[in-house]
């Protein structure tokens, strides 16, 4: 807007002077003024016209110079925007890792926590009841108990007497104890081996004279006696199961043999 007025007057500070000039040639010197004078106002147009010529030159001058710093000005908020832009990427990415990372971590984190549990579930005791007892069983304790006691049922004697040796050596003290006694002497005694049988029947007479195993294991006692020609020691054994378990089914049949062996 100021060039633009700048030139306006320039322009009409020019067609000032040409036209005085004009009228200075053509006019007589008396008419109007005389040649100093005439000399002096056109020195006096020409030195403003020089003047706002250079007014016009220094106001082009400023305002290059005003443009030119705008532009480094807007060049350097490019490169500043520039910059920013490349941080905000560089920070987004690093963001997207942080996230991926802590993804990860949760991931094992659960994953561990899983395992935990898994491997707490496999040791840790559960409560299991056997023949009325109610005790806390390892998980381990209680799949071994109940292989060997397969094999039994199975009818394989021999394996399920070595499995149930092995559960008395790893578990001492179980809560299975007077079950595993119980079940070994019936395995020994499947297998022909009426010695061994008997103490193991023995053990849990002793152990446990309470436990609802005993009148059998007394029963089992006496046949293992008769099937080593011992019947003075199955009487005994036979009248000592009808007098302590009087009301068992065991001391029924007890009577039953007692009175063969007469």
């Amino acid at each position: 807007m100021k060039y633009l007025l700048h030139g306006s007057r320039l322009r009409a500070a020019v067609r000032l002077a040409l036209l005085a000039l004009t009228f200075a040639v053509t006019a007589p010197a008396h008419a109007l003024f005389g040649d100093d004078e005439a000399r002096k106002a056109i020195l006096d147009l020409r030195q403003k016209v020089d003047q706002a010529h250079e007014q016009h030159r220094a106001e082009q001058a400023r305002m290059a110079e005003q443009l030119d710093v705008l532009r480094r000005s807007l060049l350097d908020l490019n490169n500043q925007l520039e910059q920013m832009r490349g941080e905000l990427a560089r920070m987004r990415g690093q963001d997207e890792e942080v996230a991926r990372q802590l993804s990860e971590m949760q991931r094992r984190q659960t994953d561990l926590s899983q395992g935990i549990d898994e491997r707490i579930r496999q040791i840790e005791p559960q409560k299991t009841v056997v023949d009325g007892k109610e005790f806390l069983a390892r998980p381990d304790e209680k799949r071994d108990y109940e292989a060997a006691l397969d094999l039994f049922r199975k009818g394989e004697f021999s394996e399920a007497a070595a499995a149930f040796s092995s559960f008395q050596r790893r578990y001492p003290g179980s809560g299975y104890n007077e079950a595993i006694l119980y079940w070994l002497g019936n395995a020994q005694y499947g297998k022909r081996d009426y010695k061994d049988a008997m103490a193991s029947f023995r053990n849990l007479v002793a152990l446990a004279p309470a436990h609802p195993r005993a009148p059998e294991a007394l029963l089992s006692i006496a046949m293992c006696q008769i099937e080593l020609k011992d019947r003075p020691g199955a009487r005994k054994t036979l009248e000592e199961l009808i007098k302590t378990h009087p009301q068992s089914e065991a001391a029924a049949e007890a009577k039953e043999r007692l009175a063969s062996l007469r």
